[in-house]
């Protein structure tokens, strides 16, 4: 078992390390020069049709709102990452590793953005009726059969991935989390986070998608609030931080009390890998969700789906990494969620631990839900509509299993499995990155030519 371990430990690090963090910004920087910066300069337009999207227009197709898919895609990726993901990342990295999240971030934009416009496009209908997408259709049907291998490699990955990244690791962190500071035990988190997740998932993409439209808004609104208390507690030190943010990102930042010191390698590789760990830009998963959502256009799907990577990691994971930097208990020697309770407490003592608590839970439960969906459609995707009961009835059970498990190798192999999903994704974005480009320029070109002909009309 020991060196299956560490087998697994060294295979990690190739996988996380130098290069796929080069390939993963490198191809995000290709797309948005590609895409002539449009998806930092359409943010305002992106926001706008999500609002438009919260419901179904009489001739799009799809099973879901637009507007629920994104929140499915927030369901999954605004989870443990943005409250312990960050506080990990400053913890190996220093300040200067939020910094790195950002790049990650911008760029990422234009990653998701791609990943949603070929999910969308190249979507097809399985046996039900239903639509379904994802980097394994594009591929499939965008590159062609002889590339089918590719798409099937990035399906067994998600597949396997989801149970511990999107499962078991979540309601792990939950669990731990209740059972520290409400001393729940840690069978009752799983049976009841069981029975609730049942209750979901069995409804299919439409019940996950409504639950989704509804939790989601309120827990990132109810952080936000609470992330801004403490940096209003410590404005005073806002300036200092961004001063170590942007300094730490290119110098080493040096011993200081419980911080151990860390180089700007290490600023880089935890800044990046939290960051994706966090928006998931460059893995494939927001075009899972997206292709359900009802759209005539996969160019605007795109443009709401990038707004995931926006929200996830410029608004929220940064404000869970200035309220740790303005705090000034980064330097305290605590890691992952303890970091960041440490945070809000030092600015609300008493309820800061609590209220951290269960945004973590929210967010773990809401990551379970949309995680559910990507693996679903990974497995369909492999075996057919026959595997979709199957999956959720397995999913659902290895929530408990997860709650009481040890699961540090789990969580290796999970995270392996998890940036191993990014190679086909990332090869496929590249190759049918002509597509994304042609079907960006003729959208806005047709909405040139729709504007110039209503202005004549009036």
């Amino acid at each position: 078992m020991e060196s299956l371990n560490s087998l697994v430990n060294q295979l990690n690090g190739l996988v996380w390390g130098p290069p796929m963090l080069v390939m993963i910004l490198g191809t995000g920087l290709f797309l948005m020069l590609r895409l002539k910066f449009m998806p930092l300069s359409k943010i305002g337009a992106g926001f706008k049709l999500m609002w438009q999207g919260r419901k179904k227009g009489d001739a799009e197709s799809g099973e879901i709102t637009p507007f629920q898919a994104l929140m499915t895609c927030l369901a999954a990726t605004v989870g443990t990452g943005n409250i312990a993901g960050v506080a990990t990342a400053i913890f190996l990295g220093g300040p200067g590793a939020l910094f790195w999240m950002w790049c990650t971030a911008l760029v990422g934009m234009a990653t998701k953005y791609a990943e949603v416009v070929l999910a969308v496009h190249y979507r097809e209908k399985d046996e039900r009726g239903e639509h379904v997408g994802g980097p394994m259709y594009a591929i499939k049907n965008g590159l062609g059969k002889k590339w089918l291998w590719l798409g099937t490699a990035f399906a067994i990955f998600g597949g396997f991935a989801g149970f511990g990244i999107g499962n078991m690791v979540q309601v792990n962190s939950m669990a731990a989390a209740l059972e520290a500071t409400f001393a729940v035990p840690l069978w009752l988190t799983g049976l009841v986070t069981m029975l609730i997740v049942g209750m979901v998932i069995l409804g299919g993409i439409q019940r996950i998608g409504k639950v989704a439209a509804t939790l989601v808004p309120f827990m990132c609104v109810a952080y936000i609030i609470a992330a801004i208390v403490v940096l209003v507690v410590n404005a005073a030190q806002i300036p200092a931080a961004f001063e170590m943010i942007f300094t730490y990102a290119f110098t080493p930042v040096a011993a200081t009390g419980g911080f151990a010191g860390a180089a700007v390698m290490a600023a880089i590789r935890f800044g990046v890998a939290r960051g994706i760990f966090s928006n998931e830009a460059g893995l494939g998963t927001a075009g899972i969700a997206q292709a359900a959502g009802t759209t005539t256009s996969s160019v605007r799907s795109g443009m709401i789906g990038m707004l995931g990577t926006f929200i996830d990691t410029i608004v929220i994971c940064s404000l869970t990494g200035l309220a740790i930097i303005c705090s000034g208990v980064w330097t305290s020697g605590l890691s992952g969620a303890a970091l960041s309770a440490a945070a809000f407490e030092s600015a609300m003592p008493g309820v800061g631990g609590y209220i951290l608590t269960i945004a973590l839970v929210v967010f773990a439960f809401t990551t379970i839900l949309g995680w559910s969906y990507f693996g679903e459609k990974c497995w369909e995707f492999m075996v057919g509509t026959k595997a979709i009961l199957p999956f959720r009835i397995l999913w659902v059970l290895a929530v408990p299993f997860g709650a009481v498990a040890q699961l540090d190798f789990a969580w290796l192999v999970a995270d392996t499995l998890n940036g191993l999903m990014a190679i086909p994704n990332l090869l496929s974005l590249l190759l049918l990155s002509p597509v994304v480009v042609k079907l960006t320029r003729d959208h806005f070109a047709r909405e040139v030519r729709v504007g110039g002909v209503e202005s004549l009309q009036r």
